[in-house]
């Protein structure tokens, strides 16, 4: 029997202010986790039972797809990450240490170079293909700015799982079993999620999804279609631009505008009481440490991403004064396609421009009457630009683009030969030919999908747990825990419910019943079952549900029956009669 009185629960009246988001706030205020520095979070009794059950969902999931659970280390040596040149990429974020022999190392942010070194030794023949591992295990990242609780943490728990495939076919194969896989896992989990295509980043390959929780906390923007199912996040997103391209005066010959002052895109399209998607936003980067001009309309970001895989660069920063003054000769703010010497990439939306105005390379001056076709020099045309709300969809063209937000928990990825190539992973064929093989990664951010739980499903009182993952499934409450009569029955409900494999967790404290009650929303276990005096002079006890608010007044004998048949509309969906 599991007492209130004895666990390790304590709950908070109010959130810690370092709790920004609400299930943050709810996952320290329910006392599931405790922080002790930046990103380091220890996990309380409550939440460890959680965080188990949603590891054992995805472990049940994983080997029912056929994939085989490993453990790799979580130290790692140096020199497999620079084989495949990522150490440059991710050294930003990894944890490096030195061994008492001085030899470096580095923890683990991901697996795929330790894991493809793995089958390098261990698979030799298209016989053992495909193969698909996975391990549960603690990942180090250096983030810059450690925020939202277990959302982005320095240390987390992820699910990684890596396929060999010998064709592509065999690849599509495993990267859609593990699609699949991720459906039932967070639909288990009680968790509504979206789909969206993604940039496959610094992870390489040909494609990739994430599975998006939406939620206004989220950190990850989502563009999406209303009329069909196209979503992207906001790194991928692509967008149909409907504005205007051709603006009065095009045609004429550009000339040179005095704008003492006016630096920002605000100022300019005040200035000329026009439209910012008539101005051309010229920003300078140092690509692999080398100038070059990026365009794009005055009412859009420039997408760093898309850029940076459109110019085909390991590095990409925007350039300090000195350089832009250099290549511009304007101060900043002033920059401008017409004239410059260094390469230059517009966004396609750009295409057909006429009669823009744009910096003139010139301090406090702008230029008008710009066509970009006659007036500059234009290296290459390509998306690099963030999709806007209000975009036409490149998919069906027909319906408008809408922006979300979201919280990535899961992210399926057909990696290609990066890896295996550069490490070695192949296998000989049928012909004794030796080739190398085809790598899938699949990852899930366990402890993210938790605190996503909380933050998809709580209201205004605290949690409400999905029966699936929830610490305890009942929750025995005896109001008066002095009255002998309500003690006896509550004790006998609890033993009739943990004899028939029910999770409980009775609450025993000496404590008013507006706290214990307070308490019980806070947690938000799925089913409540009081017990008090009244309720027993009437020959019945009261249960909650949880996620509705529900009461039932059922007679003690009914209980046991009730929660069963509670506990499978919880788990189904299906309301039991």
């Amino acid at each position: 029997m599991v007492r209130w009185s004895q666990q390790l629960i304590p709950t908070l009246r109010e959130a810690p202010a370092e709790a920004e988001i609400p299930s943050h706030q709810l996952m320290l205020r329910a006392g599931l986790i405790r922080k002790l520095s930046g990103g380091l979070y220890t996990f309380l009794p409550l939440g460890l039972r959680a965080l188990h059950k949603v590891e054992r969902i995805v472990r049940e999931e994983m080997d029912r797809a056929g994939a085989l659970e490993v453990l790799m280390p979580a130290m790692h040596p140096q020199e497999i990450w620079e084989q495949t040149g990522r150490f440059d990429v991710l050294k930003d974020v990894m944890f490096k240490i030195k061994d008492r022999q001085e030899r470096n190392l580095v923890l683990g942010p991901t697996h795929e170079e330790i894991v493809t070194d793995l089958v390098a030794h261990e698979v030799q023949s298209y016989r053992q293909l495909p193969v698909n591992l996975y391990q549960i295990q603690t990942k180090f990242r250096d983030e810059i700015r450690p925020r939202f609780g277990l959302m982005r943490a320095k240390e987390f728990i992820m699910k990684d799982a890596y396929s060999f495939d010998m064709n592509l076919e065999g690849v599509e194969k495993s990267y859609q079993a593990m699609y699949r896989a991720y459906e039932r896992i967070f639909k288990r989990a009680g968790l509504r999620t979206k789909v969206v295509e993604a940039d496959t980043g610094a992870m390489g390959g040909s494609a990739s999804h994430e599975f998006m929780v939406l939620a206004d906390a989220g950190e990850d923007g989502i563009i999406e279609c209303e009329a069909c199912s196209y979503a992207a996040n906001l790194e991928r997103a692509e967008g149909v631009s409907r504005g205007e391209r051709v603006f009065a005066d095009a045609g004429q010959s550009t000339a040179v505008v005095a704008t003492p002052n006016q630096r920002t895109m605000e100022d300019v399209s005040r200035f000329f009481k026009s439209p910012a998607v008539r101005l051309i936003k010229t920003l300078i980067y140092l690509a692999d440490e080398k100038p070059v001009a990026a365009l794009v309309p005055g009412d859009r970001d420039v997408n760093e991403i898309k850029l940076k895989r459109a110019l085909k660069v390991v590095a990409l920063v925007l350039a300090d004064d000195a350089t832009i003054a250099k290549v511009t000769h304007a101060p900043v703010g002033f920059a401008g396609p017409v004239g410059l010497t260094i390469p230059i990439i517009a966004d396609e939306k750009l295409k057909g421009y006429r009669g823009a105005i744009t910096g003139a390379n010139q301090a406090d001056a702008h230029l008008v009457n710009v066509d970009l076709a006659r007036d500059a020099k234009i290296e290459t045309w390509a998306d690099i630009s963030n999709a806007n709300a209000g975009d036409g969809c490149p998919r069906c063209e027909k319906g408008n683009l809408v922006a979300k937000r979201g919280i990535e928990v899961g992210h399926v990825f057909k990696l290609g030969t990066k890896y295996s190539e550069a490490l070695g992973a192949g296998y000989l064929d049928p012909e004794g030919q030796r080739k190398t093989a085809i790598m899938g990664c699949y990852g899930i951010g366990v402890t993210r999908t938790l605190q996503s739980v909380i933050e998809q499903s709580h209201d205004a009182n605290g949690i409400v747990w999905p029966i699936s993952i929830a610490p305890y499934q009942v929750e025995v409450l005896p109001i008066n825990v002095a009255h002998a009569p309500t003690m006896e029955a509550a004790l006998k409900i609890v033993a009739e419910l943990e004899a028939a494999g029910f999770e409980v967790l009775f609450d025993d404290r000496d404590e008013r019943p507006g706290v214990k009650f307070k308490d019980a929303d806070l947690l938000g276990l799925p089913i409540r079952i009081n017990v008090g005096e009244k309720g027993l002079a009437k020959g019945v006890l009261e249960i909650k549900l949880r996620h509705n608010g529900e009461l039932r007044a059922v007679p003690p004998e009914q209980v046991l029956a009730t929660v069963q048949a509670c506990a499978e509309e919880l788990r189904t969906g299906v309301a039991v009669l």
